[in-house]
């Protein structure tokens, strides 16, 4: 009986000190966030394009490398931790999200040193976002094969 009023008063501590959302607000600013970057990054293929006549794949590579940079250099300045609290998942879904993650754990661990700190450490994040999306991209490509094979794709 003792443990079920622990339970309930801990309960009771956690609502009281959680923070109060609104998630219909979040939603908005996450949606209005992550159109924003998509706006950019079809500014960008669209400048590429039309202004450098450069093709559509090279254009959409050339919109990835520009927003990882931007975002490096926002969170570098510490200021794309100020478009994700206000923007929430909107800042970071998108590829600018993962350039923040492996930016961010760079600065914190650099006074580690470069290998033991930047080195070990930057990949701390993403590494797993890495291993698995590699990992899955394998799988697929066997099961494509063998779909091919057996004359299925």
């Amino acid at each position: 009986m003792a443990s079920e009023q622990k339970k309930e008063d801990y309960q009771e501590y956690v609502r009281q000190n959680s923070p109060k959302t609104n998630l219909p607000l979040q939603m908005g600013k996450a949606f209005v966030m992550g159109g924003i970057i998509c706006c950019l990054g079809q500014f960008i293929v669209n400048m590429a394009m039309n202004r450098f006549g450069i093709e559509k794949e090279t254009a959409a590579g050339w919109c990835s490398v520009i927003l990882i940079l931007l975002s490096a250099l926002f969170t570098g300045f510490n200021l794309y931790g100020k478009l994700v609290k206000w923007g929430g998942a909107g800042a970071l879904v998108p590829i600018t999200g993962f350039a923040n993650s492996v930016v961010a754990s760079a600065i914190e661990y650099k006074t580690e040193g470069q290998v033991f700190g930047i080195g070990c450490k930057i990949f701390t994040i993403a590494g797993p976002v890495i291993l698995y999306g590699i990992f899955t991209s394998w799988c697929l490509g066997v099961v494509y094969w063998i779909g091919k094979l057996m004359g299925l794709v």
